[in-house]
């Protein structure tokens, strides 16, 4: 028989958890009135600019840098000023933490990156980071507060190969850490410098169901949104990408006694195999691309037959198994290549490659439907770039999206996106979060 006293204990708590819920839910429904301030998330993108500005009106502040470290400075500032306790991780990442009304529920995670390829734009990275702190900054001034603890997350050395997110998940070598970065310090050197310790990286791991989802905001750095006038980007995945160095064997000969019909030609070949490229690519349905963007010939001399070539070959898609299919026909017109040039062509696989990582359905799904409620077009559309979602999406249900880049460029001083596209990422963003925090 359950007696008084229990019986006591399990009405007040069934009042608090039903209590607890009540108030979620009236906080989540007041914050439909809720948006971002544009105005203000301007002036932070232009002040997040000065850091490693250049003359031709971009910025500088490739990872580790002292542009990059002043940067992290005035980061940390405005994450404080929205609300949120922020400490440095062992791998130089920043983590800023809003408490939620149940603190044993894991984080809500959003976030993304401050350091810029060398003498990139204002917008690659920086617009995820300063819209995730506005959205924080929103609900805190509202005094909105989410079930969910929340967790804004500025990566380190994204541009480098996805450094800092690469270390939550576990997966940064030992061998990554002795790259030479383009601040010309080594990434360990490097993440010295940002306060993080590379000694103790098991300490910054995050383990899958410690982060309840992760969203990332940024520019599409390709021209579909814009061209199309859509205002929203719902990433489907990061497609995974596949790297090879093709050597191309001829015979270096005189170019002036060597008869046309007798020539071993490695370049000939390579150009076959670049046009041959180009066509598999293209053969079939789907957002694939095909790219050879390195070629070097030898001995490189004007009067002399090349007699041997080595290129680049990427491939790019959502699926590792198109990307196999289209590498196998690429070998077999190599081989018809070689066959009619009398050259030998050989592939040799590069490690430092990218799986395919979709984006979590459910997330899509929420996403999509926050779009619609804020009276936004939207669009499902894989992403061409890396990005530190790809990492993310190994721990925890992941999302990603998109606003337009005005004429598809990125990683330029000429890359721009409006304030009011950024604005409605940002909305989209907030009302992610409340979603994810409601439902999840």
């Amino acid at each position: 028989m359950i007696g008084r006293y229990q019986l006591t204990k399990i009405n007040i708590f069934l009042m608090v958890s039903i209590l607890m819920h009540f108030h979620a839910y009236i906080e989540a429904d007041q914050t439909k009135t809720l948006t971002v301030n544009p105005k203000r998330l301007e002036q932070r993108i232009e002040k997040l600019a000065e850091f490693g500005k250049t003359p031709e009106g971009g910025v500088n502040r490739v990872a580790f840098s002292e542009n990059d470290i002043q940067s992290r400075e005035y980061i940390h500032s405005i994450m404080k000023d929205a609300g949120l306790k922020t400490h440095i991780d062992e791998a130089g990442n920043i983590m800023g933490r809003m408490e939620g009304i149940d603190p044993s529920l894991p984080p809500i995670a959003f976030g993304s990156h401050t350091d810029t390829v060398p003498h990139g734009g204002k917008f690659d990275g920086a617009v995820g980071v300063l819209t995730a702190i506005e959205c924080v900054q929103v609900l805190a001034e509202n005094s909105v507060k989410t079930r969910h603890p929340l967790e804004v997350i500025v990566f380190t050395d994204e541009e480098g190969g996805l450094i800092g997110s690469k270390a939550i998940i576990g997966t940064l070598t030992s061998e990554a850490l002795e790259v030479i970065s383009h601040s010309g310090k080594t990434v360990r050197e490097g993440i010295v410098s940002l306060g993080g310790n590379p000694d103790d990286l098991n300490s910054a791991i995050r383990k899958k169901g410690e982060i309840k989802a992760f969203i990332e905001i940024h520019i599409e750095q390709g021209n579909t949104l814009a061209s199309k006038n859509i205002d929203i980007g719902v990433v489907e995945g990061i497609v995974g990408i596949n790297w090879w160095d093709v050597t191309i064997e001829g015979f270096a000969n005189h170019a002036g006694t060597t008869p046309m019909d007798r020539r071993q030609d490695a370049l000939l070949a390579a150009a076959h195999l670049i046009i041959a490229v180009n066509k598999v690519a293209t053969g079939v349905p789907g957002c694939q691309v095909g790219t050879v963007g390195r070629i070097k010939a030898e001995p490189g001399a004007p009067n002399v037959i090349p007699g041997k070539v080595v290129m680049s070959l990427e491939l790019r898609d959502l699926s590792a198994d198109k990307i196999d299919s289209l590498f196998q026909e690429i070998v077999q017109r190599a081989d018809v290549i070689a066959e009619k040039t009398g050259t030998k062509i050989a592939f040799s696989p590069i490690e430092a490659t990218a799986v395919p990582s979709p984006t979590d359905p459910s997330i899509k799904k929420i996403i999509t439907e926050a779009a619609r409620e804020l009276g936004l077009s939207y669009l499902s559309m894989p992403s061409g770039a890396g990005h530190d979602a790809q990492s993310m999406a190994k721990i925890a249900p992941t999302g990603m999206i998109f606003v337009p880049s005005m004429g598809g460029v990125s990683h330029s001083p000429k890359e721009f996106t409006p304030v009011k596209d950024i604005a409605n990422g940002a909305n989209v963003l907030l009302n992610t979060i409340l979603r994810i925090d409601s439902t999840f």
